[in-house]
């Protein structure tokens, strides 16, 4: 029997047949000409047939998708039927190359001609090159990149996902994800847990399994079994069985065994993200990701743009709460107005709040936006902004939103320099809420995007959350409160990192002091189910053991073990 363990980010239990996604398709060596024997002509004829088939199958694929992948999918097929890439590699054929060197060098030719002409012709050059790559597949023979085509739903095995491959994954097929790669905070964890879908990363070797063998994925304990016996089948029926009647939640926060109430906010980054929140109930937004709007953009959008976009946002939370970060950009979201693309160590660099220092009418802009927006709507707007990490900075942030009348003003504690003095800056912040996933990331000096550095970058580890629990400490002594937890302290401490949607987690951070969990939509029926199994007095002793725990997976271990629930409802 095989068993691979990678890091669990999405429960379930299923068993399936793998396929395993086709890695990119490699580049045509440079001069590549036709195979002895083939003339122009019927090599040049080759293209226009294969692309023709390409268009086909993307065109097929398209009428099952729904929404954003089938917008994607319809894209990328009208461009396969674009006879000016056909034509401009059908030339290069004349000129001596083959017909795979030519679609390539042609589809560079396009897409570099788009990225000149800028705005939305530019976006249009990454669907250019995934055709480019699709049409030398099938020139070659060989599986298409991307996500498999299969008639019955089946587990998929990839090294990573990238963003376009998510755009057109169909949660009707495939059941389960199982990446060699990525980390707990990768894109592909957070559409997982987005879909609700059965997930492991950073499980090596798992890319490897042979297409259409069966194996047993426990996305709860992070293991891939090859070898499927009649327990795994029966833990994966009753798995299924679950999902036919799947938990709820009806708002109003979590109610503890002991009657001690949670609130439970939704992590949002549009109105239509807004929508789905509302109708999950969630108690409010607990981190909208303003930065969304600024992406993929030349120039920062107009005052009554962003006051339109947030204007829709708050419109569906009418007298609930709504935490709004204040622009993320830097990192893994550069943005040509308002980053530096050539600093050598970004995630350490002029990000988020910091870029305000040398353009600080960016985040004018903004904070007038959302007062305007405020004014129009009945929703309680919570500004903050993140990467904090002294009381001059929270001090400045304070200063600016008060200026506006946006109260209150809170900072996001993502570095270990704001959970270590959150008494100090709390004293002029009104709240703080902890973005796990940095948090993790620079306490452990591990970048949240390698697969490589999954195991330190996981919020479990007992360094990170002896730091959630300094925070929630820091804001009772700035609260004025050293001793009691919850609404007593008029510093309130949230958590909207993707830990607070980890039902054992959850128990462990409401033990640890937190006031509030944000998360995916999807999370709130089973973290409010599971931290209804406890009080507040057993979450603080599962906290204790988790921090006081030598390692991340003991610290796991131990919160589990004391929480039976999980078993039963399979997560």
């Amino acid at each position: 029997m095989s068993e691979y363990t990678g890091v669990a980010v999405s429960a379930g239990r299923v068993v399936g047949e793998v396929l395993t996604m086709a890695p990119p398709v490699a580049e045509p060596p440079a001069g590549q000409a036709p195979t002895a024997g083939a003339d122009a002509a019927s090599e040049s004829e080759r293209i226009p047939a294969a692309a023709a088939s390409v268009q086909a199958q993307l065109e097929r694929r398209a009428e099952r998708a729904t929404g954003g992948g089938k917008a994607v999918l319809e894209a990328t097929a009208q461009m396969a039927s674009d006879p000016t890439l056909v034509q401009s590699a059908q030339a290069l054929v004349a000129g001596g190359l083959s017909a795979e060197r030519a679609v390539w060098e042609a589809g560079d030719q396009v897409a570099t001609m788009l990225e000149g002409l800028g705005g939305y012709m530019a976006e249009r050059a990454a669907d250019v090159r995934d055709v480019r790559s699709r049409i030398v597949a099938e020139l070659r023979g060989e599986q298409a990149p991307g996500i498999p085509e299969h008639e019955t739903p089946f587990i998929l095995a990839a090294v990573d996902l990238a963003p376009a491959d998510t755009a057109t994954l169909d949660p009707a097929r495939v059941i389960a994800l199982i990446t060699s790669d990525g980390g707990p905070q990768s894109h592909t964890a957070i559409l997982a847990r987005q879909l609700g879908l059965p997930a492991i990363v950073a499980a090596r070797g798992v890319d490897a399994i042979a297409s259409g063998t069966e194996v047993f994925v426990d996305g709860a304990h992070g293991t891939v079994t090859t070898e499927v016996t009649d327990d795994h089948r029966r833990q994966a029926e009753a798995w299924a069985e679950l999902q036919k009647n799947p938990l709820t939640y009806e708002g109003g926060g979590a109610v503890l065994k002991d009657g001690t109430r949670m609130q439970l906010l939704a992590n949002i980054g549009n109105a239509k993200d807004a929508e789905k929140a509302a109708a999950a109930n969630a108690d409010g937004v607990g981190l909208f990701r303003t930065e969304f709007l600024f992406l993929d953009r030349e120039d920062e959008p107009s005052v009554e743009e962003q006051t339109a976009a947030y204007r829709d946002v708050f419109a569906h939370f009418p007298g609930k709460k709504v935490v709004v970060r204040t622009i993320d950009a830097g990192a893994d979201k550069p943005l040509p107005f308002l980053t530096d693309a050539d600093e050598p160590n970004p995630a350490l660099g002029v990000r988020a709040y910091r870029t305000s220092w040398e353009k600080p009418q960016v985040l004018a802009h903004q904070l007038d936006a959302i007062a305007a927006a405020a004014a129009q709507t009945e929703a309680k707007p919570w500004v903050m902004a993140p990467m904090i990490a002294t009381l001059e900075e929270t001090e400045d942030v304070v200063a600016q939103c008060r200026e506006r009348g946006l109260d209150p003003a809170g900072i996001m504690v993502e570095t270990p320099a704001a959970a270590l003095t959150a008494d100090r800056l709390l004293g002029s912040a009104a709240f703080a809420s902890i973005g796990t996933n940095d948090l993790t990331q620079y306490t452990m000096a591990a970048d949240r995007q390698l697969g490589s550095l999954a195991h330190l970058n996981d919020p479990w580890q007992p360094a990170v959350l002896a730091l959630v629990q300094a925070t929630a400490r820091g804001a009772r002594i700035a609260g004025g409160d050293a001793e009691a937890y919850g609404e007593s302290a008029n510093r309130p401490v949230g958590v909207c990192g993707e830990a607070a949607g980890d039902p054992a987690l959850a128990v462990v951070l409401v033990g640890l002091g937190v006031n509030s969990l944000s998360m995916t939509p999807r999370s709130l029926p089973a973290v409010a189910t599971v931290l209804a199994s406890v009080s507040l007095e057993e979450a603080k002793a599962l906290a204790a053991a988790a921090v006081a725990a030598p390692t991340a997976a003991a610290a796991k271990d131990a919160v589990r073990a004391g929480l039976p629930i999980l078993e039963t409802l399979g997560l």
